[in-house]
């Protein structure tokens, strides 16, 4: 297929695009931005690739592969969100699940996008494919988020909710409300309990869990702090967690 060459920010494509930098326009279009080659290394089929007409020597071979879209280096610097871009990016669909029975990790106001792509990453790889995010936290389909996540924005099913629906939904369907917080009757996170349907609760980064969640809790767990550190970035308190829970579930 010919690649179409685009040579002014007036062009609609480029406004549509241009525009998936903003959330609502990302929820509008059911699309986003992976930039980068490796995001094109994936099952998923973009439905554009963007390349810099600077790069064509390096990736032209995805002229023929996909339905691309060559840019000029001054235009394509208005799509990137990096300082040094790569030259070469993808726009996919957002694809949207009924939400099944199974364990949950829970993202509750978290705003740093970084934090939910680690998030996503690393419940990818401890085997938990499910990840509702909660009214209030930043959206994983953010730039840096897609980034953060190395392609598991790909694998896992992501799904919203406002509180209230949540809270009536894992209620309803009992699951184990599983929130981290310094609570006195917080327990060691090695003591915590996996039996049946999990919901694994993550807290915003300065504020932690909601008193909404912690007062629905089935457990509460704390991960002891042994040096002089406040706290644990919440991306790696969810690595910590979530390893965890899938080693007492294969006890």
């Amino acid at each position: 297929m010919a690649p179409l060459y685009i040579n002014s920010r007036e062009n609609q494509l480029f406004k549509r695009i241009k525009k998936l930098k903003e959330r609502k326009y990302r929820e509008q279009e059911k699309l986003f931005i992976g930039e980068g080659e490796k995001f094109l290394m994936f099952d998923e089929k973009p439905e554009y690739v963007i390349i810099n007409d600077e790069k064509i020597d390096k990736f032209g071979r995805y002229l023929e592969m996909f339905n691309t879209v060559v840019v000029p280096e001054y235009l394509y610097k208005e799509l990137s969100s990096l300082e040094t871009p790569e030259g070469i990016m993808g726009v996919f669909k957002i694809k949207r699940k009924e939400m099944p029975l199974e364990d949950l990790v829970i993202i509750d106001g978290v705003q740093d996008p970084g934090n939910i792509g680690t998030i996503l990453r690393v419940a990818d790889a401890a085997g938990y494919s499910n990840i509702l995010i909660l009214k209030g936290s930043v959206d994983p389909y953010n730039e840096k988020s897609v980034r953060g996540s190395m392609g598991s924005i790909f694998t896992v099913n992501i799904y919203f909710m406002d509180y209230s629906e949540a809270l009536d939904f894992l209620k309803k369907n009992g699951y184990n409300i599983i929130v981290t917080t310094l609570s006195e009757d917080s327990v060691d996170y090695g003591e915590m309990k996996t039996d049946g349907l999990n919901g694994f609760v993550m807290g915003s980064e300065g504020n932690g869990v909601s008193e909404e969640f912690i007062e629905a809790a089935s457990q509460k767990i704390k991960i002891p702090i042994y040096g002089s550190a406040e706290s644990l970035n919440v991306g790696v308190a969810a690595g910590i967690i979530l390893y965890k829970a899938r080693e007492i579930t294969k006890r």
